[in-house]
Order: structure tokens, then sequence, then C-alpha cells
């Protein structure tokens, strides 16, 4: 990349392929730890003793610690400099983290309570993988002209995607090499074992290869460049008005969360909602704390800074969480129930302990791996040249309507093989979701407030995750109990849904 030193230029250089593939190449590594956990840890429980029902509460783990890690992580990373950059020691943090945790998850049934441990290791893992993703998605943003944050975040896709096929084929491609894909009960396979450690080695050296390659601008430079798009940044960079906020919404928050707690226990609902009661309670005490701290003249602490930025978001960024809500709902139902669903229905076994069950996984392994293949060339093929024609808005509800399709195909075809083409599908619609709405983000977030804001955005990822892990379980239960199928019609509406909500942005997204 360009040298930083020197004068203080009033715009960013423009920076080359190779230093756009360096700033986005750990991003290579951190999917290779979340499609691992992804595509493999339903198996990881199952074999440790978890029964279908127990899924999506032992995944609640990810989303949860993403809804908590990812704003303070943007929070802490904008105000951060020293020796080691802005973002970087977030990148080096994580990637050790995650790194040592995919080498542990295999030893889980070694250890007197294997659920438990795999449970709570899966925690540690997503929250790692938190730590060191939040910042690389400000650090695009951080490092580009606002003229290359499209190119920049499909770049970053294309690692995305290509570190996800890296993964997810890893366990097929051992197997046919010889590595047992089948264990005793209550073990855990060698080619999952291999994949989680070889995953660890590629995460580390991946994320450190981009903080040993990469110079971040100094806190002087990035504000010679914000001065430079001054009325643009003032535009979204208005202090939040905390202070002046009542506490009538906080208590309301509050009395939804009790209200939804009251009924599981009157009701008998699934136990995951009692955590979907305290999610929407905390929510309503912290913003009630926050509105506190900032009448008292404490805004710019962590607590009312952070409540303070949610509330003050910009319009677009307010249409666009709605799309993120459905888009990341459909997403982690096809993590939870991809796996169990193929294995059952196409391959005709339900229990982990089976060669038809284990080949099963095997090939979601490898039909995500390629969804994820296409995913990669449609983020730098694709995507632009739909987008160059149809305007970024209409690109992102075509492909997510295809991906929906994708979904419904579950119920249509029986050839194993011909999964393919849903996955061909649904891979459109992933690199769609990665990369569009960042793209439509980047050039009209305030760069003081990169990170907090990508934090902030990605709440509306982990959000409806979180209801799925409480609320699918379920609504499965009791409607589909032994039939995880009709989870594919739920994913299907859910993008449909988010097509159509893109209709809320029109006219307000040039391109």
């Amino acid at each position: 990349m360009a040298s930083v030193a020197g004068a203080m230029p009033t715009r960013k250089p423009h920076m080359g392929k190779g230093g756009l593939a360096k700033i986005s190449f750990g991003f290579f590594g951190i999917q290779i730890g979340f499609v691992l956990q992804n595509s493999n840890m339903s198996r990881i429980f199952q074999t440790v003793g978890a029964s279908l029902d127990d899924l999506p509460a032992l995944w609640v783990a990810a989303p949860l610690t993403g809804l908590i890690v990812q704003p303070i992580v943007g929070h802490l990373s904008d105000k951060t400099w020293n020796r080691f950059g802005r973002r970087r020691p977030y990148f080096t943090t994580g990637a050790v983290l995650a790194a040592l945790s995919l080498f542990l998850m295999p030893f889980a049934p070694l250890f007197a309570a294997p659920l438990l441990f795999a449970a709570a290791l899966l925690w540690v893992l997503d929250a790692s993988l938190n730590i060191a993703m939040e910042p690389f998605r400000a650090f695009v943003g951080d490092m580009l002209d606002k003229s290359q944050h499209a190119t920049g975040y499909a770049v970053q896709t294309a690692f995305i995607g290509a570190g996800a096929v890296v993964a997810a084929i890893f366990p097929w491609l051992l197997e046919q090499f010889g590595v047992s894909n089948v264990a005793a009960a209550g073990e855990i396979p060698d080619t999952v074992r291999w994949s989680f450690w070889a995953g660890a080695a590629a995460l580390l050296f991946a994320v450190m290869w981009t903080v040993f390659t990469t110079k971040e601008y100094s806190p002087e430079e990035q504000a010679a460049f914000a001065s430079a798009d001054g009325a643009a940044e003032e535009s979204l960079h208005a202090p939040a008005k905390l202070a002046e906020a009542g506490q009538g919404p906080s208590m309301a928050w509050i009395a939804l969360g009790s209200g939804v707690a009251g009924a599981t226990w009157a009701w008998g609902l699934e136990k995951e909602l009692y955590l979907l009661g305290a999610l929407l309670a905390a929510y309503g005490l912290l913003r009630g704390i926050g509105i506190v701290l900032a009448k008292g003249g404490r805004e710019t602490g962590m607590l009312a800074s952070i409540v303070g930025d949610f509330s003050g978001m910009p319009d677009l960024m307010k249409r666009l969480a709605l799309v993120q809500f459905f888009s990341w709902s459909a997403l982690f139902i096809m993590w939870i129930y991809s796996g169990p669903i193929v294995s059952q229905y196409f391959f005709g076994s339900a229990d982990p302990t089976t060669v038809a069950y284990n080949e099963g996984a095997n090939w979601w392994n490898v039909i995500y791996t390629v969804q994820n293949g296409v995913a990669a060339v449609a983020a730098l093929v694709l995507l632009p040249f739909m987008a160059k024609r149809l305007g970024k808005v209409v690109t992102h509800m075509t492909c997510l309507l295809l991906g929906s399709l994708g979904f419904l195909a579950y119920f249509v075809l029986r050839d194993p093989n011909l999964l393919i083409v849903a996955e061909v599908l649904k891979g459109i619609a992933w690199a769609s979701i990665l990369a569009m709405p960042y793209a439509i983000l980047a050039s009209s977030l305030p760069q003081a407030k990169l990170g907090i804001y990508m934090g902030l955005f990605n709440v509306f990822i982990v959000v409806p995750q979180l209801l799925v892990a409480t609320v699918m379980g379920t609504v499965m239960k009791a409607f589909f109990p032994e039939e995880p199928v009709w989870t594919m019609l739920f994913a299907a509406g859910s993008w449909t849904l988010a097509a159509f909500a893109m209709l809320r942005l029109r006219g307000r997204v040039p391109g």
C-alpha cells in the first residue's frame, strides 16, 4: 500500500490489488473458523449426546456473544491507538483465542461433561471470532477512500467465500484420502478433528499476515481525511440526544421482557424463551442507565455512548437493519438444521452413529462449499455487473429472492446431487448479503465512529439469530416434531421478507 508517512494528504491514496488483498486476507482465516463452527457444531453436539430439540439452545452462545462483543469492540477500537495500531490489536487477540478454541474443540469427549464443555468452548470461540471480525469491517473503511469502498467489500467477500470453501470441503477431502469419517458413539470422527486443528493454524496465519503486512493511518491522518469530507461527516456525526430522552421506552422494554418470561412460566413454554425475555428486559435496563448517565454529564462513557449511538443511528442504517434482520434469521436456520436435514431426508438416517448420517453430514459440507464458492465468484463478477445495470437496491432484492428459491428446493428435490442447484441460488444471495449492505453503508458512516456503527449494524445480525435459537425450537416441537425440513420454509419466507424490505431504500441509495 502507499506510504502514510510525510505530508498529510486530504484523500486516501488509491490502493492497488495487492493492498486490497492484504487488508482483507485475515478474513479468509476468520471465515475458516466460522464455517468450521457453523457446519460442524450441530454434528459435534449430537455426537456428545444432544438431541435435535437441544440444538437451538446450545447454539444460542454464538449470537449472544456477538450481541455483547461487537458493539463493545467497535466502541473500543474507535478510541484505540498505540504502536500496534487501531484495529490490529483486536485482530491479533481474537485470532489467538479463536485458534486455541478450535484446537481444543475435538477434545470435548474426553471431559467429564462433554456437552457442557463443547457448549462453553463454542461461546469462547464465537466471542474470539467476533473480536477479530468486527474491526475488519471497519478496517476497510479506515484504509480506503470512499471511491473504493464497494471494491474493498467485494474483495473481502471473495476472501470470505474462499475461506468458507476451504473449511467446508476439508472434512470431505480428508475422507477421500482415507481419514475415518465414522467414530464410536460419543467420539468425534477424525475428519472433524483434523479439520479443526488445520483450521486453527490457517486462521492464525491469515490474520497475522494482515497484521504484519499492513500499516494503519494515524489519528492525525484520519482527521485530515475526515476534514475533506466535512459535510458528509457532519451530517451523520450529530451528537446523540440521549440526555433529552425519556424513560418510557426503557420501562416498556423491561415490561415486555418480563411479560415474555411470565408467559413462558405460565404456559410451560420452552426454557429458551426465558433468555429472550431476559434480553428484552436487559436492553430496557441498559437504556435507562445510559439515559441517567447522559443526564449526569457522562454521555462519553462506554455504556452511554453505545446506547446514544444506537438511538442516533443514521436513517439509512435503520432501514437496512430490517433487511439484515430477516436475512440473518434465514442463515441461522440454515446453519442449525441443514446438516441434520440432509442426513435425514437425503441419506435416510437421523442417527449420528451411522455411516449414512455421517455421509449426509459430509455431503452438506460439500454443497455448502459450492454455496460459498459461488458467493466468492458472484461478489467479484455477478454483483458488480448487476449493480451497474439494476442499482444496488434491485440487485440485493433479486439475489435474496433467488436465495429463497434455493431454500424451497429442499421440498422439491430428492436426489442429494441436485441440492447443488439450491446451493448455487443461496450462494448468490449469500454474496449479496455479505457485500451489498456494507457497500451501501460504507460511504455514509462517519469515519470517527466507523467501528461502533459497524458493531451496532451487526446487532441486527445477531438479534435474529437469538430469536431463532430461542423461538424456533418451540415452534418445531409444537408443530413439526421430528420434521426439521419445515425450517426451510421459514428460511425462504424470511429472505422473501428481507427482499421486500429493500423497497424502503428506494430513492435513498445512489446507483
